[in-house]
């Protein structure tokens, strides 16, 4: 079995008596913008919805519909046992 030769990272703080130079390290960052002038060109366009994105709008609207719906009818059950429990306790110790 044969072992790899594992890697080691080290940062050098000195050689023979010297500092070595840093290196910077440059980002590819784009040069900074004015952020409200990016924001005046979407004026007026926030309102329309893209007319391509009708089916996802559809679907989210009845997955929102079945979660209301199935929240409601859990209220409603625990609302129901709820009574039903009352009313036994209240036929019991009458």
């Amino acid at each position: 079995m044969t072992t790899e030769p594992q890697a080691i990272e080290v940062e050098v703080v000195e050689i023979d008596g010297v500092a070595p130079v840093a290196k910077s390290e440059t980002r590819d960052e784009a040069p900074p913008r004015q952020q409200w002038q990016d924001w005046q060109q979407w004026q007026g366009q926030i309102r329309k919805l893209d007319g391509r994105w009708w089916p996802l709008w559809v679907v989210l609207g009845t997955i929102a519909l079945l979660l209301l719906l199935t929240f409601g009818v859990v209220i409603g059950l625990v609302f129901v046992v709820f009574k039903m429990i009352s009313a036994f306790l209240r036929a019991i110790f009458r």
